[in-house]
């Protein structure tokens, strides 16, 4: 298992409770491992790029998918950008629509296994289960 995260303060902390795993302080928009994984997962991440950033990380995603590879991730529940805060602090939210995030997928070798908008039981997030061609 490999964790990734462009905050070195998250990444301390996740290296400080899992130590068994590797951890990485990097971008994904620009992640290049040079290998691929059965399982990519961006929890509450993805969805902090900007829309452009998002349609480009899909290569990034199949580069480091192996065949048959999972991918989750978070997204909004309908296109558009939203400026928030957390703690005090602005957080940005960006999504595409679905349709978007379809064509994404399958133009990116994956299938869609299942898609969930503002799931009650999990904390009404809009989760994406997709899988890598075999």
């Amino acid at each position: 298992m490999t964790g990734v995260d462009a905050a070195g303060a998250m990444i301390t902390l996740c290296a400080e409770r899992f130590p068994e795993v590797e951890w990485l302080v990097a971008d994904m928009r620009t992640l290049a491992l040079d290998r691929t994984f059965n399982g990519i997962i961006a929890w509450d991440s993805f969805f902090h790029l900007s829309q452009t950033d998002q349609r480009r990380m899909f290569a990034i995603f199949k580069r480091h998918a192996a065949p048959g590879a999972a991918l989750m991730f978070t997204s909004g529940p309908a296109a558009g950008e939203v400026l928030g805060s957390y703690r005090g602090e602005p957080m940005y939210h960006a999504s595409l629509d679905s349709a978007e995030y379809r064509a994404l997928l399958r133009d990116g070798g994956f299938d869609v296994v299942t898609h969930v908008v503002e799931d009650p039981t999990c904390g009404l997030r809009t989760i994406w289960l997709a899988r890598a061609a075999v």
